[in-house]
């Protein structure tokens, strides 16, 4: 478009036109010529290139990364959306800016596919970040002594590498809507204030955004739909099967539990988590308002809930079995209790962890009483009730239109009071076919079957881990997949815990189930678990391994997982003939070309 003018130019007398095509054509410039006077072409707004990266497990971080690349990009800004799986330090020091969201897992560590990134980044010689400006949101569980690690350990390392804070790390417990609220506003002011900044050091920011049309296209994954349903908008299901899986002896209750989501927009995938948003047992709240002397109608303000009475606030939104380091501190506080104070100071971390371990509120409140006098305390102290996650046991290919869980249901006593798991309880003694729980899925993309449909695949999962194994074995039947089957369970005995053994033993009878290696613990005199048996076909699982084979392991956290991982280990070392060092090196190539896959908790 022409630049201003001293003057509007115009169609001269002799020009070959008409009288009135010359009116026309001169009321036509005219309009043109003051148009560019009046008003020159506004400047868009400054556009940062950000970089949003995601550590996630279950699929939380991913889902607020996914916000947050939204919100930027509503705001013009250019976003990338990444996982740090697969991410290097190298792609990250060549960032201006990054925002990073990372899951602590485990007893503080990066979940497994993230691990070699923090491996490599936190390496002596690795390059400094004085050019990165960067902020983290931590997510974690304040129920655990290592809460949110990963992520402050991940900001403290990159600022110690010269990466300068956009705004300060936040860390989220168990419901993140609020921290991230929080964290988002900071950190949008910050770029706000960046987007200010004076013309010549605007044009150097300019200067370092990308012309590559690749970092302006987002990610097909960042572009998956919406979930219908989420913890905030849960689908309420109705129960169509509810059934005992263990024999009526045995020492533990394990539940089939079906539900229904016939007509619904709730979609799943095998490899899925169904989190289900419990309510706590209204005996024991019943019991807490009377402790308190709370009349249970007086109404209460929650953040998202709005007002409602205490008791429903007790009963369906606040956690009020698990106590924290949080709630004990807020509680000593009102009431100055003396030994709970003392249990707070950071030398009596471990005796802390002890005290908490098995109680809950009505503990301190026998403990402790006369403390809280005002309702408004009794909420403000409580944590949000969580939603419990279940690995998912059927195939959406198989059973179409239902969603299957396999509950163990936890049941014990301590400090003279019989206890129990809110959601498995739940199940086991408030449930019933034809009643309704709300649920929604939890995506867990980490834990796929291999999209080769021949790769053979090996399953590890005692106890309840067997649960994605079902879902896996129904799909892979019903889809046709020709790849080779082997699955590793255990339990305590044969007799009662051999959980959906027809199914297991059908499969295997018409060789669908390649290999079926069992581990019953107590079936004998000395105990026999599933990396016992995994070493037992040491030289046939390193040969599944040479053919490609995927293994995935399901279940406990803490020590089968762990023990499990060794087993491994030990079977690439000894049957490759592999040096300690190699060995790792060659589990960690599993991770990397995603044939290793955990699930664990």
């Amino acid at each position: 478009m022409p630049g201003p003018v001293s003057h509007v130019p115009f169609i001269p007398d002799n020009a070959p036109f008409t009288a009135e095509q010359r009116a026309w054509l001169n009321g036509f410039l005219a309009g043109i010529y003051s148009h560019t006077e009046a008003s020159p072409a506004a400047e868009p707004p400054p556009a940062l290139k950000i970089a949003v990266l995601y550590a996630s497990q279950s699929g939380t971080a991913e889902g607020l990364a996914r916000k947050l690349t939204k919100e930027l990009t509503s705001k013009g800004h250019v976003v990338t959306f990444l996982p740090l799986e697969g991410y290097t330090p190298a792609s990250l020091a060549a960032e201006r800016y990054a925002l990073l969201i990372a899951s602590t897992y485990g007893e503080g560590d990066p979940p497994d596919a993230v691990q070699p990134f923090y491996n490599q980044l936190c390496m002596e010689h690795f390059p400094r970040f004085e050019n990165l400006s960067f902020s983290v949101l931590a997510l974690g569980d304040s129920n655990y002594e290592n809460f949110c690690k990963f992520g402050r350990d991940l900001d403290e390392k990159l600022a110690s590498l010269g990466a300068f804070r956009m705004c300060e790390r936040v860390d989220c417990d168990v419901d993140p809507d609020q921290p991230f609220s929080r964290w988002k506003a900071s950190l949008f002011k910050s770029i706000e204030e960046i987007v200010a900044l004076p013309a010549k050091r605007a044009a150097v920011t300019e200067a370092t955004l990308s012309t590559d049309s690749s970092a302006a296209s987002q990610p097909e994954q960042a572009k998956k739909k919406t979930p219908a349903h989420t913890r905030d908008n849960p689908f309420l299901a109705p129960i169509v099967d509810k059934r005992p899986l263990t024999h009526e002896v045995s020492s533990k209750l394990t539940l089939h539990m079906a539900f229904s989501v016939e007509g619904s927009a709730v979609t799943y995938e095998a490899g899925d988590a169904c989190a289900v948003i419990p309510q706590n047992e209204p005996i024991l709240v019943d019991e807490i308002l009377h402790k308190l002397k709370f009349n249970g109608e007086v109404l209460v303000q929650l953040p998202k809930a709005g007002t409602l009475p205490l008791q429903t606030a007790l009963l369906d939104h606040l956690q009020i079995t698990r106590l924290s380091r949080k709630m004990v501190r807020a509680y000593a506080t009102i009431g100055q209790c003396l030994p709970l104070l003392d249990l707070l100071k950071p030398e009596q971390q471990s005796h802390l962890d002890a005290y908490t371990w098995d109680r809950g509120l009505i503990d301190l409140l026998y403990e402790f009483p006369e403390v809280l006098r005002d309702p408004a305390d009794l909420v403000a102290m409580l944590p949000k009730l969580s939603p419990r996650l279940y690995s998912i046991s059927s195939s959406p290919a198989a059973h179409a239109g239902e969603i299957h869980t396999t509950v163990a249901v936890v049941r014990y006593r301590s400090h003279n009071r019989e206890r129990g798991g809110v959601c498995s309880t739940m199940f086991a003694d408030r449930s019933q076919p034809e009643g309704r729980l709300p649920i929604y899925i939890q995506p867990n993309s980490n834990f796929r079957l291999p999209g080769d449909s021949d790769r053979p695949i090996i399953m590890i999962g005692p106890g309840t881990g067997i649960a994605p194994f079902r879902a896996f074995l129904h799909e892979r039947r019903t889809l046709g997949a020709s790849g080779k089957n082997w699955l590793f369970f255990g339990e305590r005995s044969a007799a009662t815990d051999f959980l959906y053994r027809e199914e297991l033993e059908s499969m295997q009878k018409d060789n669908f189930l390649t290999r079926l290696d069992l581990a019953f613990s107590r079936d004998q005199d000395h105990k026999i678990y599933v990396q016992d048996k995994m070493f037992e076909q040491a030289p046939l699982f390193w040969s599944w391994l040479q053919d490609g084979a995927c293994v995935y392991v399901c279940g406990d956290a803490t020590r089968m997982a762990k023990d499990v991982d060794a087993m491994l280990h030990t079977i690439v070392e000894q049957q490759g003939g592999l040096n300690q060092e190699a060995a790792v090196d060659y589990v960690q190539s599993l991770k990397d070309l995603h044939r290793y896959h955990r699930d664990v908790y």
